[in-house]
């Protein structure tokens, strides 16, 4: 690479205009990342455990000082029906979202979805109990 291409790609915005083609090993879990496949041309998150680096404050900017690994939080359904992750930084707290890219492990997506589910705020136990109370047969039995 030319000290000229160099001094281009460290300009603010751009990768906001540009394709980042760039291969990396993930931090987290070792797995090599590629661009191709991710149904982009901005690759932000390991496909395999879905995690990346907070890099940018604003998407493509790569203007955050932080470096710390944003961890996968959550997921969510945004305009269009299109999944996004949710990524926490672990060093700051930063939160951004991403959306899911074409090659993205469905079983930890699925798993970061179910997640509230397989753990609520009250014992699993009195879900018959608060049915009773709202009225219900307090029975899963038809």
């Amino acid at each position: 690479m030319t000290r000229e291409n160099k001094r281009k790609r460290l300009e603010k915005g751009y990768y906001k205009t540009h394709a980042c083609a760039d291969s990396f090993t993930c931090k987290v879990c070792g797995w090599p990342v590629v661009s191709a496949g991710a149904g982009s041309m901005h690759r932000n998150h390991c496909p395999n455990c879905l995690s990346s680096l907070h890099l940018d404050d604003e998407p493509g900017d790569r203007a955050a000082d932080c470096g710390g690994v944003m961890e996968p939080v959550a997921v969510w359904v945004r305009g269009k029906q299109e999944w996004a992750v949710i990524h926490r930084c672990r060093r700051c707290g930063a939160l951004h979202s991403n959306r899911v890219a074409a090659d993205d492990n469905p079983m930890k997506l699925m798993s970061i979805a179910m997640k509230p589910l397989c753990l609520p705020p009250f014992p699993l136990d009195r879900i018959e109990e608060m049915t009773r109370q709202m009225g219900g047969s307090g029975s899963l039995q038809p």
